[in-house]
C-alpha cells in the first residue's frame, strides 16, 4: 500500500504562549485507505486534519503530502489538487446559486477545458446520488444534501484524497447516512482515499483503519475491531464504543455472554441468534 501523507514529529501550537495540541506525532496514512480519526474535543483530530492539506503549518516536525511539504508555500497548489476538504458547516462550503455550477466551481479555478468541467460535474454529482438536482438553488437542500454536492465538487477536481473534518455533526440522521453511503461508494467505485475525523461512533465501524487521538497523541490505532474491543480504554479517555458493542458488554457484565463483539447491529443480532440457538439445544 503507497504512503500518501507522512506526520514526522509534528507538534502544532496556535500561539507560543499556547500548549501545544499536537506532541510530536508521527503517523503515516495510505492510498485507497479509509480511515477514521476520533477523539474528544481538544483532542487534537481537527487539527491533524488541517495540517494534511496546509490549511496548517507544524510548529515543529514536518508534514508530507503526496509527496509535498507542506510547509513551503510553492506547494499549495499541489498539494490541493490532491486533496479536498470538506468541513463541519455545509453553508460554508456554497459558493454559487446553482448546484452544479458550485460543483464546477473547483474545476474551473483549475482552468479546466469546458467541456471536460461539463463531464466531470455531472460525473460527480452521479457518484453522489445527485444529479437529479443539479439545477436547484443550494439553499433550498437538506444538509445532507448539502454536504453531498460540497463532496462532489472535491470529487469534480479529481483530487486523490479526501479529508473531511466532522462532516456530519450538524446533519440529522437521515442526512448522516447519505453522507456516509457517498462516501463508502467513492471508496468502492474510485478507490478515493477517506480521512474522516467524526466523534460518532457508529461512523468509524465500516472503515479500514481508525486512529484515537487523546491528548495531541495517537492514543490507538488499528482496525476497528482491534480498536473498539478496548472498552476500558476508551471510556477512560471519555470515549463511548458502537452501541451494539456497548449492549453486548452490558449483557457480559450481568452474566449473559452472547459473545464475539458486535459492531453493528446485524452482527449483534446475528451474535444473539447463535447464542439463544446455543442455549436451546
Amino acid at each position: 500500500m503507497n504512503k500518501i501523507i507522512e506526520f514526522k514529529n509534528v507538534s502544532f501550537s496556535y500561539s507560543d504562549e499556547e500548549e501545544r495540541v499536537l506532541k510530536n506525532l508521527s503517523l503515516d496514512f495510505y492510498e485507497g485507505q479509509f480511515t477514521c480519526v476520533l477523539g474528544h474535543n481538544g483532542s487534537g483530530k481537527s487539527t491533524m486534519a488541517k495540517l494534511i492539506n496546509a490549511l496548517l503549518i507544524p510548529t515543529e516536525g514536518s508534514v508530507i503530502s503526496f509527496g509535498f511539504d507542506t510547509a513551503d508555500e510553492k506547494n499549495e497548489t499541489d498539494i490541493r489538487r490532491n486533496i479536498g476538504m470538506v468541513f463541519q458547516n455545509p453553508d460554508n462550503q456554497i459558493v454559487a446559486t446553482i448546484v452544479e455550477d458550485d460543483v464546477a466551481f473547483g474545476p474551473e479555478n483549475l482552468g479546466i477545458e469546458r467541456s471536460e468541467i461539463r463531464q466531470r460535474v455531472d460525473e460527480a454529482l452521479k457518484l453522489v446520488d445527485m444529479y437529479e438536482y443539479r439545477r436547484h438553488e443550494p439553499h433550498r437542500l437538506s444538509g445532507g444534501q448539502k454536504q453531498r454536492v460540497a463532496i462532489a465538487g472535491i470529487i469534480a477536481m479529481q483530487t486523490r484524497c479526501i479529508v473531511l473534518d466532522e462532516p456530519t455533526a450538524m446533519l440529522d440522521p437521515k442526512g448522516r447516512r447519505e453522507v456516509m453511503n457517498a462516501l463508502m461508494k467513492l471508496k468502492e467505485d474510485l478507490g478515493i482515499s477517506i480521512i474522516l475525523v467524526t466523534h460518532f461512533m457508529d461512523e468509524a465501524v465500516n472503515a479500514d483503519r481508525v486512529i484515537v487521538m487523546n491528548d495531541g497523541e495517537v492514543c490507538v490505532d488499528g482496525t476497528p475491531r482491534e480498536v473498539f474491543t478496548k472498552v476500558d480504554l476508551l471510556k477512560s479517555i471519555g470515549l463511548a464504543v458502537p452501541k451494539p458493542l456497548e449492549l453486548a458488554e452490558a449483557l457480559r457484565k450481568s452474566g449473559v455472554d452472547i459473545g464475539g463483539t458486535p459492531l453493528t447491529s446485524q452482527e449483534f443480532v446475528n451474535e444473539y441468534k447463535k447464542f439463544t440457538e446455543t442455549r436451546g439445544q
